[in-house]
């Protein structure tokens, strides 16, 4: 990954440095992007590195960490998510999974990926990351840290293409966090009046 990326997703420099650096910090943020504002997420993985007395966060030391002294350091105030221990589960499952298929080198799932759609599938692969997620960190990989294997933006679906405010991929500073802010909660509302509708529609 390219030294000299600058991330702007936690708002807060330090944290966005260690999101620019490290591999495995951007896609813990990814995973606890989730039920909680973006700029919390992203910042857990500074914060979890800090607490651990580290410069970045370690798969290896985090998947062999005591479960119960991980989930205590997560839900240590300010938490790092509004639900620290099911999250300090996933992370350690994240990382495990690491270990265990990539020798605990986060770069190493896109590094050598030779498509959009095998990265995907890779990132599908993750635990926690589900469709959407894969898709919005792919586009965040393309985008933001220059990773674009062949077919990334259509890998990537909505979240790839260019000019949209969508997700964490489109964001570069506090105006485009705004934009995204808006998208989301249009999306929302659209789908709520959409499932009232289908309700609405049911009962007639």
């Amino acid at each position: 990954m390219d030294k000299d990326i600058t991330i702007r997703l936690a708002q807060q420099p330090e944290a966005d440095a260690l999101l620019g650096r490290s591999p495995l910090a951007a896609l813990v943020g990814m995973l606890l992007d989730q039920q909680v504002p973006m700029e919390w997420a992203f910042s857990g993985p500074y914060t979890i590195a800090r607490r651990m007395d580290a410069d970045d966060l370690d798969a290896h030391v985090i998947a062999a960490y005591d479960p119960e002294a991980f989930a205590a350091l997560l839900s240590e105030k300010p938490a790092v998510h509004r639900y620290p221990g099911s999250m300090a589960k996933r992370v350690q499952q994240l990382c495990a999974y690491l270990v265990e298929h990539y020798d605990g080198d986060a770069e190493g799932i896109w590094r050598d990926a030779g498509s959009g759609a095998e990265l995907l599938r890779r990132l599908r692969d993750l635990p926690g990351f589900g469709e959407q997620k894969a898709q919005i960190f792919l586009a965040l990989l393309g985008k933001r840290f220059g990773v674009r294997p062949k077919g990334w933006r259509e890998a990537a679906g909505g979240y790839g293409e260019a000019g949209v405010h969508r997700s964490a991929a489109d964001i570069t500073g506090p105006e485009s966090l705004a934009k995204v802010r808006e998208y989301k909660q249009e999306h929302k509302a659209a789908a709520k009046a959409a499932k009232a509708a289908k309700a609405h529609g049911g009962e007639a």
